[in-house]
């Protein structure tokens, strides 16, 4: 945006002597012109004409050229300023998140798996600088996004996670964790972070939790955990209606926290429990402020100098003075 600024605002100042020279020409109007005492000046009646009526304009010419003259000096530019920031140490972060069917339960509304999309979509929107990947997992584990920097591809990705058929069934942290270890492993950002959310218990997959996370360590991988889930009871999807409708009843929420914390441990993370919407806003703003990204800021100030017109001014208005003085007014010096 640009914005007008002086280079030299001090020279301000001397327009304190305007007022001082409006009056001194005032006070000395009547000594610029030859004085004719006669008897009577009833023969000089009648309308003045546009040059005796510009005369007294002359001395104004003179302190509006004085006028432009010190704006001029005072050096009026705008300024066009172009901000370029530069990642000095960059994050790669993989989601990896569980879609099983118990994300469908009713603790956190609308439901666990909408209220997570929410939150998650929010935080890849405060994490401009950082590349971010998702992998989705229940009984199986899949990249719905490799690591990339493009926020609109993982924003769509967010928004088109859903309970479907495409994996059986189930909840395997291991093959969730392994997956997305798989994601970074080759990555060569300063610093790599894996956040892991679950709502349940391993009971499914062929590589154990235990396992990945050793594999995380391996690598310099950080594993953020997520338990998403209310303490005591919540509404789970239990069967399917013949209408499709999924049909829910209050059951034990179960995640499997000493796990979760086991891994974060591990691998130099951080345990989170989500029982609520506002629980799990506030678990990912903290993890937002546990991992920031170090931005070089480049300013770049494209000045563009104003002065020349009120140059251009003051000499237009002194050679007009000067040009009327000694051709139309000569004979009044």
């Amino acid at each position: 945006m640009e914005k007008l600024s002086f280079l030299n605002p001090e020279f301000f100042w001397l327009l304190l002597l305007i007022p001082a020279a409006a009056a001194w020409l005032y006070l000395k109007r009547n000594q610029q012109t030859a004085t004719l005492k006669i008897s009577s000046t009833a023969g000089f009646t009648g309308s003045k004409s546009f040059f005796v009526r510009l005369y007294p304009f002359l001395g104004v010419f003179r302190l509006l050229a004085l006028t432009a003259l010190i704006v001029a000096m005072a050096r009026p530019r705008t300024v066009d300023i172009s901000n370029k920031t530069k990642t000095t140490k960059g994050i790669d972060i993989v989601m990896a998140i569980d879609v099983s069917g118990s994300m469908l339960a009713k603790d956190l509304k609308p439901n666990r798996m909408e209220a997570l999309k929410k939150v998650a979509a929010s935080f890849v929107e405060e994490r401009p600088n950082d590349r971010i990947g998702l992998v989705v997992y229940a009984s199986e584990a899949y990249t719905k996004t490799p690591v990339t920097s493009d926020k609109a591809i993982i924003q769509q990705a967010i928004e088109s996670i859903k309970y479907d058929n495409v994996l059986q069934d189930g909840t395997g942290i291991g093959m969730g964790l392994a997956t997305a270890v798989n994601r970074l492993k080759d990555s060569k950002a300063k610093s790599k972070v894996i956040i892991l959310l679950t709502d349940g218990v391993n009971n499914a997959g062929f590589i154990e939790p235990e396992t990945a996370s050793d594999i995380a360590k391996q690598y310099g991988i950080k594993v953020y955990t997520v338990g998403i889930g209310t303490n005591g009871m919540a509404e789970f999807p239990y069967a399917i209606a013949p209408n499709g409708q999924f049909l829910f009843r209050m059951m034990q929420v179960e995640i499997d926290e000493q796990l979760m914390k086991n891994i974060a441990r591990k691998t130099d993370g951080k345990y989170f429990r989500a029982t609520s919407n506002t629980k799990l806003e506030e678990i990912y703003a903290a993890i937002n402020k546990l991992e920031t990204t170090e931005i070089e800021e480049l300013k770049f100030y494209d000045y563009d100098e104003k002065y020349r017109p009120f140059v251009w001014l003051a000499g237009f208005l002194l050679l007009l003075e000067l040009g009327l003085r000694n051709t139309v007014y000569r004979s009044f010096i």
